[in-house]
Formats: structure tokens, sequence, C-alpha cells
């Protein structure tokens, strides 16, 4: 019984407390998803399942996210795992290429004004297919071409400065280059979301998923 009860403490205290009010600062939930991500990538992750209790407290009272994810929709890269998050922690926005239409910037003012979470995340990925065909010019059926249009001009501007760039490197420097794009979008498509980062209250990250490491490397300043 000793055993049980030792094993069960020490599990506890591997799981994260939840972030207190005066804890939600972008600051703070940026290292959480830091830690969590470092968790993830050395196979301890701690939220492998839905919890019965926090999923009828969500319900009842309502979701209190701490951070908003707009991500690509591929489906290497879920958030919650990708992050080690719980169920209700984070606000989920993903699409193909993680660009910024309409409905994203939305739902990225809605998680930031309404729901209270400090910290937006334009979480992009290695080997990114949208990104590979706007950089190839593939041939795209339906309404994929729309998309394609929304990345290019990221693709444009990074040839433009970087001609040097080729192959791998250009392919890389184009899925960050994309994640740049959808992080100024934010800001200039959304005086909600503008007015929120220049009184502090806000802030907009990004970060690139290594498909084969797991690792999220986060783009220098941010």
């Amino acid at each position: 019984m000793r055993h049980l009860i030792t094993a069960t403490l020490c599990a506890l205290m591997l799981i994260p407390a939840a972030i207190a009010d005066d804890d939600r600062s972008s600051a703070a939930v940026l290292k959480r998803l830091q830690d969590g991500n470092a968790r993830y990538v050395s196979g301890k992750s701690i939220h492998a399942r839905i919890d019965a209790a926090k999923r009828m407290s969500t319900a009842v009272e309502g979701q209190k996210p701490y951070a908003t994810i707009l991500g690509c929709s591929d489906s290497r890269v879920p958030p919650e795992m990708v992050f080690d998050q719980g169920f209700a922690d984070l606000f989920i926005i993903r699409v193909a290429g993680n660009v910024c239409g309409e409905s994203e910037l939305a739902s990225a003012e809605y998680g930031a004004k309404y729901l209270g979470t400090n910290l937006i995340v334009v979480l992009g990925h290695s080997q990114c297919g949208a990104v590979e065909a706007t950089l190839k010019e593939k041939e795209l059926a339906g309404s994929l071409p729309k998309l394609a249009a929304m990345i290019r001009p990221a693709i444009d501007k990074l040839r433009k400065y970087h001609p040097d760039l080729s192959g791998d490197r250009l392919f890389d420097a184009s899925v960050e280059a994309n994640v740049r794009q959808t992080m100024n979008q934010l800001m200039s498509g959304s005086p909600v979301l503008r007015e929120l980062v220049e009184s502090k209250n806000l802030k907009i990250a990004g970060a690139i998923r290594d498909l084969k490491t797991g690792q999220v490397r986060w783009l220098p300043g941010d």
C-alpha cells in the first residue's frame, strides 16, 4: 500500500498545476508550451487521455484556454500532443498551410478578446505540403489555388531578398516565411489584436515543428 501511495504522489507531482489567474501572462504560458514540447519529444507526455472530471467541469463552467494556436491541418501536427497539454487547455485554429483568412482572423480575435488567451502561436511545420505545392507551382484542383495564393506573397518576398536560396534551404525558409506572414496578418488585419499587443496584453509568437524529431523551434525574437 505504501508503494502505491508513493507512486501516486510522484505521478501527481509531474502534473503541472492549473495556471492561476495571475499566472496567465504570455511569458508564463509560452514557458508552459515549451516545457510541454520538451516532455513530448522525450517521450514523457503526461496528458495521455481526457480526464472525465475536466470534461464535465468545462461543459458546465465553460472553457478557459490559456493559449490560441493557429496551426496547419496536417494530421501529424496535433497541437495538444505537440505541446503536451490537456483537454480544453488550448484554443485551436487549424487550416491547411496555417494561413490567415477572415475566418482564422475572427477565431483568433475570439480567443484573445473573449476567452482571454494572452498568447497566440502560429505553428508551422517542416515538409508542409501547402507550402511545397505553392513553391513548386503545382497544378491544384478545386479551391486549392486560392489557398496557394495566400501563401505565395511570402515566397515571392523571400525569393526577392534571398535569390541565393534553393532546394531544401528554400523550402525550409519558405515554411518560416509563411509563418511570419501569418503573424503579420494577425497584426495588420485586426485592430482588436493590434490593440491587445500594443497594450502588452497579448503576444503573437511563431514556431515550426520538425516532423521527424517532434521538436518545436521558436522563431528568433519570439
